[in-house]
């Protein structure tokens, strides 16, 4: 990709109205993005799959927006931007369904090249059994060097990272929001830290705020980067089974921690059990599976 058809593809990246499946469309029907230029008043051609009104909104963004000024910024911020056609871009993420166009990134980018990934999520009311499983299997875990990756969200996921970090492992968070609006504002300490010595990866540009759709499709991510995904604990429908739904979709390995049948806690990890998932008892358990 030329650094011509990076910039319009960035540039409509950062468009509200350009959905993942809008760009793909454009992507499509001009591969090379020729047809697109920014030295008209409406810089996007017809596009049969636009209708008159979203067409018109895309357009009045693209004039609109600043990227020598925003890219400034994220320079600035030391923010840096993978691109799918870039040879860094994550080679597990690049082969799931509708991977991220763009990955918006702060740290150490060396970690997306380093294995194994494990995925560990749970739920956002961690109960003390939750945090104590995480600290049981964990050191052992970091020993035989994996990445732990999480959400950054409260809970197991924030416990995740705090116990890898403690253990002088390595993490990775994922946000559902841009970096200049990091949600949620409780871990802004912990998102500080990772993005230092660790590394923190969105999908959406820096001012973007998060909204309630963006988390699910976080979760494709954090599946997306990682050999295989443990859920600690979560009830029945919560985002940790959509993380887990997706690692099974792209023919990953999942990993449940059992728990007890009267609390609702565990009722979505005893399920996964129940419907194929490997029951975790030690941290053994998983290396066995991933390390050859």
């Amino acid at each position: 990709m030329n650094d011509l058809m990076t910039t319009k593809l960035l540039t409509l990246h950062h468009c509200r109205s350009v959905s993942w499946k809008t760009l793909y469309q454009i992507v499509k029907a001009d591969p090379t993005l020729s047809s697109i230029s920014f030295q008209r008043p409406n810089p996007l051609p017809y596009f049969h799959f636009l209708n008159a009104d979203t067409r018109k909104k895309i357009n009045d963004e693209i004039l609109t927006l600043n990227m020598e000024e925003l890219l400034s910024q994220y320079v600035y911020n030391d923010i840096k931007i993978i691109s799918i056609m870039d040879e860094n871009y994550p080679k597990l993420l690049r082969e799931t369904y509708q991977p991220p166009w763009f990955l918006y990134a702060k740290g150490d980018l060396s970690l997306l090249n380093m294995k194994p990934i494990l995925s560990v999520v749970g739920s956002r009311n961690m109960t003390e059994y939750g945090a104590r499983v995480i600290e049981e299997i964990f050191p052992t875990l970091i020993k035989r060097g994996f990445i732990i990756a999480s959400g950054l969200a409260k809970g197991v996921d924030a416990h995740a990272h705090k116990v890898a970090m403690h253990l002088s492992g390595h993490t990775i968070g994922v946000l559902g929001s841009g970096f200049f609006n990091m949600y949620p504002t409780g871990n802004r300490h912990l998102f500080q830290q990772m993005s230092h010595n660790h590394l923190v990866l969105s999908e959406y540009p820096p001012h973007t705020k998060a909204e309630r759709w963006h988390f699910p499709m976080r979760n494709r991510i954090i599946s997306g980067i990682s050999r295989a995904t443990l859920v600690i604990e979560a009830k029945r429908k919560s985002g940790s089974l959509i993380t887990a739904n997706f690692a099974v979709q792209e023919g990953r390995d999942v990993f449940a921690v059992p728990g007890g049948i009267l609390s609702p806690f565990f009722s979505g990890t005893n399920e996964l059990i129940q419907n194929g998932a490997k029951l975790i008892l030690s941290a053994e358990d998983i290396i066995e599976e991933l390390v050859y």
